[in-house]
């Protein structure tokens, strides 16, 4: 039997849920194209990633391609597990 407690509060939202999902199978992915995939605005895409960065659960990476800037994520081991954790925890929720 789980607790709902054992679910992890940072993945709640579904955006963060999006952006987790398409950083487990992806190794690096930018931020427009995360953009568009989830169909999510540019203020929720910084404002959710950023919250997911200061949690350790993706990098951040900032640079210049030519002169337009590019900022790209990932995810990061204890992100992984994180995620693993509570898509497990998800799971027996609903009796899988």
């Amino acid at each position: 039997m789980i607790k709902i407690n054992q679910l992890n509060k940072e993945f709640e939202s579904r955006v963060r849920l999006g952006i987790m999902s398409v950083l487990m199978v992806n190794d690096w992915v930018d931020f427009s194209e995360m953009k568009s995939l989830l169909e999510i605005t540019d203020g929720n895409m910084a404002s959710h990633s950023n919250a997911l960065e200061k949690s350790g659960y993706i990098e951040v990476k900032k640079e210049f391609v030519g002169k337009k800037p590019k900022t790209s994520y990932r995810v990061t081991q204890s992100g992984r597990e994180a995620f693993t954790e509570h898509i497990n925890a998800l799971e027996k929720l609903l009796g899988k």
